[in-house]
């Protein structure tokens, strides 16, 4: 485990054996030994390691910044990282979902809490807002009595009072040249339309940048239903337009199969999700037989009834109904069908493929909540690869705001030096 942790610290801080060696005073030799493993070093080393992980992290080259708002665990961070951005700036309010953050990624900053506490002019300048804000009523009767009692229009009146006016406010005030705002689908037709005419109205109107939006099906990437609208805005009109992106063909999509334990002993085992040399999935995650009654009768209550809610039983052949937050609960949405077993909830690190935060095979995220806020974690995040592809495809146009901002401030600063 101290092997691990000095491995993961020397690979962050980017320096090698030699580099170390000489910066710390000990011989390479013993470096060497921390390595392997062969002994362990004192606290100071790890400490000052961090340090080193943490410098080298400010000081990294990135293309362009950005904050992450209700960042939840970071999927929306995790795609736009990969494009060449730095986070400057995160908000979360739920402590669970900051453990697992952390966790995952290397922040230079601290993680501040309710974004509605937070003034704008405490948020560091950045060139593109991130959001996965969620959805509140608009209150009508309470914009009309606002208007009526003479308070400010445009989104000040409009929106306040709704999560959606701090991304407002915070646009407004910090101008950034790209903004990506991701929502359920449902937004476009809540309340009728109006809600959704609002935001727009807001993006658009008010705070006069060019907006284009798309709903998106993650399950051309994983193999799950999960329909999610994607916003996004830039300050100077260009050519962007999200729906002109290119989808992966749906016949090429994955199936369940591809996220599930394979249980023939190819995965290392990982307790509590699996156990032993084959690696199977814990028994805990069985419906217990009270539970799996239960789900069977209220399916035939809603059957009898006309209706089409039950319990979703799966194969590794099938793709999966929308994982929610609830899910902790029963699992009712995305059973796995077992042989000469009752069937079972899909393991935290299962649901962690199943939003494409990792594969198997590859180095998996960190799950350092209990089994309950897993669930409620993974159930409320984004379809990372589907979220890495719409990152993708603003890159140019991002990077070509960026460059623009950056030519004609050098431009201003040339024209101050000249005229002091």
């Amino acid at each position: 485990m101290q092997s691990t942790k000095f491995k993961n610290l020397k690979d962050r801080a980017k320096l090698d054996t030699c580099e170390i060696a000489k910066l710390t005073g000990y011989s390479e030799r013993m470096v060497k030994r921390w390595e392997v493993g062969e002994t362990e070093p004192k606290k100071i080393i790890y400490d000052w390691l961090e340090k080193q992980a943490i410098e080298n992290y400010k000081n990294a080259k990135a293309e362009f910044t950005f904050i992450d708002l209700f960042a939840g665990i970071g999927g929306i961070r995790k795609a736009f990282e990969s494009i060449g951005g730095k986070c400057v700036f995160t908000s979360e309010w739920d402590l669970a979902c900051q453990k697992t953050y952390k966790a995952n990624f290397d922040c230079d900053h601290e993680i501040a809490g309710d974004i509605t506490l937070i003034p704008e002019d405490k948020i560091p300048k950045h060139n593109v807002l991130l959001a996965g804000f969620p959805c509140q009523p608009f209150s009508i009767a309470g914009v009309s009595k606002r208007n009526s009692l003479g308070s400010p229009h445009g989104f000040l009146c409009s929106t306040q009072g709704t999560l959606f006016f701090d991304v407002a406010r915070i646009i407004a005030y910090h101008k950034p040249e790209a903004f990506l705002l991701e929502n359920v689908k449902n937004l476009v037709s809540h309340d009728k339309g109006k809600t959704f005419k609002t935001i727009l109205k807001t993006l658009r109107d008010e705070l006069g940048y060019h907006v284009t939006w798309r709903v998106i099906n993650g399950k051309l990437w994983v193999p799950q239903n999960r329909q999610r609208i994607y916003i996004v805005g830039f300050k100077k009109k260009n050519d962007f337009d999200i729906n002109n992106m290119e989808l992966p063909q749906e016949e090429l999509a994955p199936k369940l199969g591809s996220i599930l334990h394979p249980e023939n002993g190819l995965e290392i085992s990982e307790e509590p999700y699996t156990e032993g040399k084959k690696a199977k999935v814990n028994s805990k995650y069985t419906l217990s037989d009270k539970l799996w009654k239960y789900l069977q009768n209220y399916a035939e209550r809603q059957r009898a009834k006309g209706n089409g809610f039950g319990f979703g039983l799966n194969t590794k052949d099938d793709t999966s109904r929308t994982l929610s937050a609830r899910y902790y609960k029963d699992g009712s949405e995305i059973l796995i069908a077992q042989k000469n077993k009752r069937p079972r909830k899909l393991t935290p690190r299962e649901c962690a493929r199943l939003m494409g935060f990792d594969k198997i095979g590859e180095k998996p995220m960190k799950i350092p909540v209990s089994d309950t806020q897993a669930y409620k974690q993974f159930g409320n995040s984004v379809v990372v690869p589907a979220m890495e592809a719409v990152a993708k495809y603003m890159k140019l146009w991002i990077n070509s705001a960026v460059e623009n901002k950056n030519k004609k401030e050098v431009k201003k600063l040339t024209a101050k030096t000249i005229k002091a």
